[in-house]
């Protein structure tokens, strides 16, 4: 009698890539199978699996962008911001708490010794009109300062000599691609009331479409002068002497340097279905992150809402499967109180 072969001892020595190729030509061999039986089903599972994951990418992403957006940029050694939201309040109550009476407090800080500069910050999109063209740029208020003061990558010192009648301001390069100016030219702000602004320079600032203007210019047009509002309060100077002012002058609020702010089997067939689902997700969450964007550029923001990062791969495959696990008690309840041949001859 021949001796039959004996199977072959698995390999264990596979590398992680090769198990999840495995893994995912398991998942799309058994859809492919069932796509054959119960297609209907099969489909609508994937689909509805592809779309929850593709809104949770697209608000995520969303709160990436969000997140990664610590404040108005600048050359600052430190910055003030708001603790909490009930000492500093906010426009109407909504949104991020703000300083109150900014401009005051940093005029004291600033007097200070080992304090060279300081400036209350504030940003709002902003529609701005040209000759012909308009465009929502964000735009940046704060007080002139030094040559070496900036804020965007925008010298503050551009803004010196501004009036009450005539504001000036500092574009971007991006910024003023988009509303085809320069130097000299007259635009118009449009926010809670109307002012008109004369461009005094175009910088090689941030790749954004971003504008500096005189803080008080843009508290009015915003309607944040009413208590003197501002997101921040930057400060140049020497770290002992502007802990001390922080201190003395916002003791209520926090101080933050200058930096990037605080960025094992297959079970059953459902899973299979969320990892399908989880890639369809993916190339849907990616789609609704660039139409956001393009959509929002096109309309109420200065650039782009929504972030894309590597990390949301994984995390969607992670959140369909975690899914599926938490919805498969219900259904693995209801098939054990279930005759199938019962229900089978029906």
């Amino acid at each position: 009698m021949a001796e039959r072969d004996l199977p072959s001892e698995p390999d264990r020595t596979a590398s992680p890539a090769s198990r999840w190729w495995g893994l995912l030509a398991f998942a799309l061999g058994l859809v492919r199978t069932q796509t054959t039986t119960a297609r209907g089903r099969t489909l609508a599972t994937v689909f509805v699996v592809a779309l929850t994951v593709a809104n949770l990418l697209l608000v995520t992403g969303i709160a990436l962008a969000l997140a990664d957006d610590g404040g108005v940029a600048g050359d600052a050694d430190a910055r003030i911001v708001s603790g909490d939201g009930g000492i500093h309040g906010s426009i109407a109550g909504a949104g991020e708490p703000r300083l109150g009476e900014s401009r005051e407090r940093a005029i004291r800080l600033a007097d200070r010794d080992g304090i060279d500069h300081a400036s209350p910050v504030l940003e709002e999109p902003i529609r701005v009109a040209g000759d012909g063209d308009d465009a929502y740029l964000a735009l940046i208020g704060a007080v002139p300062g030094p040559d070496s003061a900036t804020v965007a990558s925008l010298p503050l010192e551009k803004l010196e000599g501004a009036s009450d009648g005539d504001a000036r301001l500092v574009l971007s390069r991006a910024a003023a691609d988009d509303l085809g100016a320069e130097p000299g030219d007259r635009l118009v702000l449009e926010g809670v009331e109307t002012r008109s602004a004369t461009v005094v320079a175009v910088e090689d600032g941030p790749d954004e479409p971003v504008a500096l203007v005189d803080l008080g210019v843009l508290q009015s047009l915003s309607g944040a002068d009413e208590g003197g509002l501002a997101d921040a309060v930057l400060v140049w100077g020497e770290g002992e002497a502007i802990r001390a002012g922080a201190d003395a002058v916002y003791p209520d609020a926090a101080l933050e340097g200058e930096g990037v702010p605080d960025v094992g089997a297959v079970f059953d067939d459902g899973l299979a279905l969320a990892v399908v689902g989880a890639l369809l997700g993916i190339v849907f969450g990616v789609a609704a992150i660039g139409v956001a964007n393009a959509v929002a550029a096109a309309t109420i923001a200065p650039g782009a809402i929504a972030a894309i990062h590597p990390l949301l791969i994984p995390y969607a495959l992670a959140v369909a499967v975690v899914s599926t696990l938490l919805a498969l008690p219900y259904p693995l309840a209801l098939a054990a109180r279930t005759d199938v041949l019962a229900e089978v001859g029906r």
